[in-house]
């Protein structure tokens, strides 16, 4: 095996047992494949598409508001852990009636207000969940109707990676000269996946939207670097056993739980930190920037841990990252444009910066990219 493509998580970062987000998860399926070592298979490939511009951004969160304190006095989880263990104070849920197409149809709402076009205008959807309303019809497809546009609409599944492959995508469509305005959403409603009692996975997740316009830009504008990746080896990692077509839902599974989301937090918290921080460099090394060419940092808001282990190697310093994980929680392919949203209404996001933008997650997949506003 060739070092350069693959090196093992352990010898990456020695984390204390503390560093644990799941402390025990049921057997594995017979379909699933064991790896002895989680791998990081490296890639040396990047990619440039210019002349894309976000003309506009909006997102939506859920009006309920999950505290700590509530879940731990509802589940008898351990006072203080998951602040302790993730940097997360507080989640969103979504309303027992409200859907991720209602979520993500929120969020487009706000852009294109945001954005003064007219929506006659958006010529391409792209919805990228892991929480579809259905399995079919896709929730792009109900987005494009609520929505009453005329495009092609379709889901991207890429989990919390969701979003950059869809911006990628959208960009390829608008950089071609197929696409003059693509409406690129990142929704899910975790808290319907998750097993309510689980202290691994529960209090991590939250629900939300978000979503960007695309459109020609200048020369200078658009994908600096960028970099997709995926590493199926490690998707037993963090997946939902049951509800496909290899194994479908039956009434014993479900009472099981089997239909939730399963995660062997160890592990993925040490890949993912390897594969943030090792992607982040490449693309600064790749794109010839340093740290303080970089205007923000706006990473996946899955643990506070992550993200400061992972600018703790990079040097970057705090004020150059965006953090909302502690109102939100992780909120999966929204996760980053719900951030960017946020650092743009704020003044932290000009024309011309540079933003660096990562994904990571269930896959296990990943994408990385530099971003000039």
């Amino acid at each position: 095996m060739n070092p350069l493509n693959s090196v093992t998580v352990e010898s990456a970062v020695d984390l204390p047992a503390a560093a644990d987000i799941s402390e025990t998860r049921p057997p594995a399926p017979a379909r699933e494949l064991q790896p002895q070592r989680l791998l990081f298979k490296k890639s040396a490939r990047t990619c440039q598409l210019m002349g894309v511009r976000i003309r506009a951004i909006g997102s939506y969160v859920p009006l309920r508001v999950v505290t700590n304190s509530e879940l731990e006095t509802q589940y008898g989880f351990e006072a203080g852990w998951i602040e302790k263990r993730t940097g997360i104070l507080e989640r969103r849920y979504a309303a027992d009636d409200e859907g991720t197409s209602d979520m993500a149809v929120t969020a487009a709402r706000r852009v294109i207000a945001n954005s003064n076009v007219n929506p006659t205008d958006i010529d391409l959807v792209l919805v990228a969940t892991f929480t579809p309303d259905f399995t079919c019809p896709s929730t792009a497809c109900l987005v494009q109707e609520k929505l009453g546009l005329d495009a092609p609409a379709v889901d991207m599944q890429a989990a919390c990676s969701g979003f950059m492959y869809a911006l990628a995508t959208g960009a390829q469509f608008v950089a071609t000269g197929n696409s003059k305005l693509a409406l690129v959403i990142g929704a899910d409603v975790n808290s319907r996946i998750v097993e309510p009692d689980d202290q691994g996975t529960a209090p991590l997740f939250g629900d939300a939207a978000g979503a960007v316009l695309l459109e020609r830009g200048t020369p200078e504008q658009g994908l600096v670097c960028y970099q997709l990746g995926a590493d199926g080896a490690g998707g037993c990692l963090l997946d939902r056993p049951v509800g496909g077509t290899l194994r479908p839902a039956t009434p014993e599974l479900i009472a099981e739980g089997q239909h939730y989301l399963k995660m062997d937090g160890r592990n993925v918290f040490k890949w993912a930190i390897q594969v943030v921080t090792e992607t982040i460099e490449q693309i600064m090394t790749k794109a010839d920037v340093s740290v303080d060419d970089v205007k923000l940092f706006v990473l996946h808001q899955a643990n506070i841990r992550i993200i400061d282990h992972a600018m703790k190697v990079l040097q970057i310093p705090p004020e150059k990252v965006f953090n909302n994980l502690d109102r939100v929680g992780n909120t999966s392919a929204a996760s980053i444009p719900v951030a960017m949203d946020e650092a743009f209404e704020q003044g932290l996001i000009e024309p011309g910066d540079l933003v660096m933008m990562c994904g990571f997650g269930a896959g296990l997949t990943w994408g990385t990219g530099l971003f000039r506003w």
